[in-house]
């Protein structure tokens, strides 16, 4: 592979999802899918034409095997996923919702994605990308993982590569909402381009208006930033202008992955050259499209796809 457009990192794991809806004490049946929100992004990219590049851990399992070989059917550079031979891959179960979002629980304490750890190797491939997407998951994992988080975007920047920023919030991870909060916000403020959610963005800056939130990144550096309303669309700020893109009328059968193909949709469009108006108008048609499907990753949209539904307006 020559080159990649775009790499990430992250945790891929094994993603139990319950065959028949209800909670998830109740449920007897499942079926094994993947998930992490970086490797939804990373196959949504793929699926879009971009060369894109994978960087993690996985355990010498069923689950670590099945996920590098997800990336090589997803045509996604997997060469800088080193496996942990005496460790586990870690596992989500999920709940299957039809009306609202899924509730999900992870075992992935100590798990092989936590021992995600720097390297000259790792940071010299996120060096060579034309763009760097990063989340506020990995620095929850480990320390390792935190520093590697850290070192990522430091080498991104050092590169002149473009940085994206999507919050992701897990609370459940953290020890406490405070060190969240410093954590990822010290990662956002370092980025070139923050997706938040709106209550995210009201978490890590206090403020509650999307002009408010995009008002505290660009004022420190960021060149444009990305508030997600759910089912009121989007709102992207750049220091100049700002844009509105209501949501595009799709058959929803699962929530979970829709801020990834935004974030997905957005990379794209930066990474074509679209313009401000047209990279806010991608990321909603991705991150609706991606919510066609009950995998986390399974609805990612082809090209033709996703023209199909600009066309369709």
């Amino acid at each position: 592979m020559s080159a990649p457009d775009v790499v990430t990192y992250g945790e891929i794991m094994g993603n139990f999802v319950a065959t028949t809806a209800g909670p998830l004490e109740k449920a007897e049946l499942f079926r094994r899918r993947l998930a992490g929100a970086e490797l939804n992004v990373a196959v949504a990219l793929s699926r879009l034409g971009h060369r894109v590049g994978f960087v993690g851990r996985v355990g010498g399992d069923p689950l670590g095997e099945a996920a590098r070989a997800r990336l090589r059917e997803e045509g996604i550079d997997g060469t800088h996923v080193q496996v942990e031979e005496h460790e586990v891959t870690g596992i989500q179960l999920k709940e299957r919702a039809v009306t609202e979002d899924p509730r999900y629980v992870y075992y992935r304490r100590g798990s092989a994605g936590s021992l995600l750890t720097p390297s000259s190797e790792a940071l010299g491939y996120v060096a060579s990308a034309r763009h760097l997407h990063a989340t506020g998951i990995p620095p929850a994992l480990s320390d390792t993982a935190r520093r590697f988080a850290v070192e990522a975007v430091e080498a991104a920047r050092d590169a002149g590569v473009g940085v994206s920023f999507d919050p992701n919030l897990r609370p459940t991870l953290w020890p406490d909402q405070d060190e969240m909060v410093r954590v990822v916000g010290e990662l956002a403020v370092r980025a070139d381009w923050v997706l938040p959610g709106i209550a995210e963005g009201e978490t890590l800056t206090g403020r509650r208006e999307p002009q408010a939130i995009a008002d505290y990144y660009l004022s420190r550096g960021a060149r444009g930033v990305a508030v997600k309303l759910g089912a009121r669309g989007a709102c992207l700020f750049t220091p100049d202008a700002s844009w509105t893109q209501p949501p595009f009328p799709v058959r929803t059968v699962d929530t979970i992955g829709a801020g990834d193909g935004f974030a997905a949709g957005f990379i794209s469009a930066l990474l074509d050259g679209l313009g401000d108006r047209q990279r806010l108008e991608r990321a909603c048609a991705v991150g609706a499209l991606a919510t066609g499907n009950e995998g986390d990753c399974d609805g990612m949209p082809s090209r033709s796809e996703l023209d199909a539904l600009l066309a369709d307006g």
